[in-house]
């Protein structure tokens, strides 16, 4: 039985591509702008932390 398979235009590749966080995704409904405003605040978290050893640039410190 051949497998299904989803296939996305490039039109679509690139309109999800063009898209950047933007503060209102917490707000937003769907499933992507969701997971952009997660991925955002692990990234920020994990910035902010700094490495796994703790150390952190001392320029970024405030």
């Amino acid at each position: 039985m051949p497998k299904k398979q989803n296939k996305v235009s490039s039109e679509d590749s690139r309109k999800v591509a063009e898209k950047d966080y933007e503060p209102s995704n917490y707000q937003e409904d769907t499933q992507f702008e969701k997971g952009m405003a997660v991925t955002h605040e692990q990234v920020s978290d994990g910035y902010k932390e700094g490495t796994i050893d703790r150390k952190v640039d001392p320029e970024l410190e405030d």
